[in-house]
């Protein structure tokens, strides 16, 4: 009740922070879903989604740090698939979704190493989110050549 009240003092939209920290949410839960395909997840690949959404997806740094150790703690209670597609095919331009699977191609290959279980997963996400295979293997190659 607080918040909201500063919220209206402040002339801002407490619907509009609750959807961008539910986004934050989402995305971050999406990539450690990805990295945790392979039965682990690196330092690397937390380094790396921590980069990216701080970088790529402009989210605030302390806000990541929060919900990604969040979504670290509760890495074997994932969502489905559905649950992360559903929201983002509502909420995400095309753009936008081709830059979160290239995003997941990086954090993957940032291990330097590809697991089938890794691609397959991108592949049926790339599919649920209406992202074509040729558009999915462009994004690939531009995350393999990020990577070196």
């Amino acid at each position: 009740m607080i918040n909201l009240l500063k919220n209206i003092l402040n002339n801002q939209n407490p619907k509009e922070d609750e959807n961008d920290n539910k986004d934050l949410e989402l995305l971050c839960g999406l990539m450690i879903e990805a990295a945790y395909t392979d039965g682990q997840i690196d330092p690397i690949e937390l380094n790396k989604i921590k980069l990216s959404l701080i970088n790529v997806f402009n989210e605030d740094s302390d806000e990541v740090d929060l919900v990604l150790k969040e979504a670290v703690k509760n890495k074997n209670n994932s969502k489905s698939l559905h649950h992360y597609t559903s929201v983002i095919n509502k909420n995400f331009n095309d753009d936008k979704k081709l830059l979160l699977i290239e995003t997941l191609w990086e954090i993957v290959l940032s291990d330097g190493a590809i697991h089938d279980y890794e691609s397959n997963l991108i592949r049926r996400l790339a599919g649920l989110l209406y992202i074509s295979d040729v558009n999915s293997g462009n994004a690939r190659k531009r995350a393999l050549n990020k990577i070196g």
